[in-house]
């Protein structure tokens, strides 16, 4: 099976890489996007930062809300395990990611063992869409919502019932809500920036913190990516700052709306786009002078793509290092279907290598 192709043409994984070096060394506005495992982000960033160039998840949205919510305001956050074992009110503040619904249901058909009660009383934040909880048809679950007026208004409305003050609009179910605050030990609130923005993530903090000063009550962040917000970590750790980062004036500069990639390549400001992901779904539009170099899982040449190289899939294809929303921590995985298929940072690392001077990430 072939794994690399220049433009249609079939040819060896060497090749492509020297070719695409080649691209690289005459791009004024190189930028990466990735979906990718930990070598593979240590890989990426090590060659954005070796050509100048600025990188991004390829779900950047929701992860720079998360960043900027941990960087600029911070929060009160408990583990996953934590919620399991102690929460005996649990909320779900609007819309999870799918990767996140096996826990809600696990949270929905267990209760917690080291708590008084025997019970786990579940409510929904928000007007979101049936199912994008994650919460089984079944479930016994109370919905807050205020009007359609949106989450961040509803949660504003719900921290000022909660303090006892008045409200334009009041919120659905609240006497329920109250009435479970009031036996509670342990109340839990799970959020992810995949369907809360800022404001609202600011407000569900300051209601946490409000349920802090006469009792005890925390929340779980449950990243609107696994992968990318392993990355941000690796990013953190190689160049002191998360992802929307850059290297165009020789050092590592942070910047969550310029360096926004999705947003460069719209504004036609990047000449070659570096795409690394498990598949090729999701390209954004390109413009016309926009180069693509894409390393993705596929058995034939992406569409308009000027290079593409194969590769595998982390802990499917080869064994891989990423993190694990569960344990708050980095994990190793075993292949499950273990193949031939380079991985994204061996490709990443020949293409570097045809560029000279390779220097090892930390």
């Amino acid at each position: 099976m072939a794994v690399a192709w220049i433009g249609n043409r079939e040819t060896l994984v060497e090749r492509a890489a020297e070719h695409a070096a080649r691209l690289l060394e005459s791009s004024r506005c190189p930028v990466f996007s990735f979906d990718t495992d930990i070598h593979g982000t240590r890989a990426a960033i090590a060659l954005a930062e070796k050509v100048g160039g600025a990188y991004d998840h390829v779900d950047g949205a929701g992860l720079a809300r998360e960043t900027e919510f941990f960087t600029g305001r911070g929060g009160m956050t408990v583990a996953p395990g934590e919620a399991r074992r102690r929460a005996d009110v649990v909320a779900i503040v609007g819309e999870l990611p799918s990767e996140h619904h096996d826990l809600v249901r696990e949270l929905a058909r267990t209760a917690p063992d080291l708590s008084a009660t025997e019970a786990r009383h579940l409510f929904l934040i928000g007007d979101g869409k049936p199912g994008a909880s994650g919460l089984p048809a079944a479930s016994k679950a109370t919905r807050l919502s205020c009007d359609q007026a949106g989450l961040a208004a509803t949660l504003a409305a719900l921290r000022a019932a909660v303090a006892g003050r008045q409200v334009a609009k009041s919120v659905s179910n609240f006497q329920r809500f109250a009435k479970a605050l009031e036996i509670a030990r342990f109340p839990v609130f799970l959020f992810s920036g995949h369907g809360a923005d800022g404001l609202a993530l600011e407000m569900l903090q300051g209601l946490v913190a409000d349920l802090n000063r006469k009792s005890r009550a925390s929340s779980v962040h449950l990243p609107a990516s696994e992968s990318g917000w392993g990355s941000s970590l690796a990013s953190a750790w190689m160049t002191g700052f998360p992802m929307r980062c850059g290297f165009a004036r020789g050092v590592p500069e942070f910047d969550p709306w310029r360096l926004d990639v999705a947003r460069m390549l719209g504004a036609g400001e990047a000449d070659l786009h570096v795409r690394i992901a498990a598949s090729a779904d999701r390209l954004p539009p390109r413009r016309s002078g926009t180069r693509l170099v894409a390393l993705v899982k596929t058995a034939t040449p992406v569409g308009g793509a000027a290079i593409t190289i194969a590769v595998g899939v982390p802990g499917i294809d080869h064994d891989s290092v990423a993190y694990c929303a569960r344990t708050g921590t980095l994990r190793a995985a075993a292949a499950t279907a273990a193949s031939e298929m380079p991985s994204a940072a061996l490709a990443l690392g020949m293409i570097a290598s045809h560029l000279g001077g390779v220097r090892t990430p930390c």
